[in-house]
């Protein structure tokens, strides 16, 4: 399993996720994108479906009909109808349903960052796990660990 924490500093959480779901799409999987927050949620489906006009991000939720079909499902739940192997924790909460997928993403802003530091520790002493941390430099993401 891959774990990707991307510490956000510039770009707002729905234009990281944007970036980060058409990095999945194009390499054919499908995405989970997980919050507690509903407003972020919605946000962040408007943000993929105007991603770009030629390369918009189909989505859903994962609790309406006929989520199985859709190519990046969006929910509060670590579910996944669409058999996702990818998925982004945007609200910034690692839930431990993250080990039942290939890769998964958390994205932290200063009001998570002790979470994710907890989380980065707590992963220490996993076994088959890498782990990556990325932010932003001068608005490029840098892979720093």
């Amino acid at each position: 399993m891959k774990v990707d924490f991307w510490q956000l500093s510039r770009d707002p959480v729905e234009r990281v996720v944007a970036m980060i779901a058409q990095r999945v799409m194009e390499n054919g999987e499908r995405l989970l994108v997980v919050s507690d927050d509903a407003a972020m949620r919605e946000k962040i489906s408007k943000s993929l479906w105007e991603t770009a006009p030629e390369a918009f991000l189909a989505n859903g939720n994962a609790d309406d009909a006929h989520a199985q079909l859709q190519p990046i499902l969006l929910s509060d739940q670590c579910a996944a109808p669409n058999g996702a192997s990818h998925i982004i924790f945007a609200d910034g909460l690692w839930r431990s349903d993250a080990a039942g997928f290939d890769r998964s993403f958390l994205l932290f802003g200063e009001a998570t960052l002790d979470a994710a530091r907890s989380c980065w520790r707590s992963l220490d002493a996993a076994e088959n796990l890498e782990r990556n941390f990325y932010r932003q430099d001068q608005g490029k993401w840098v892979k720093v660990a």
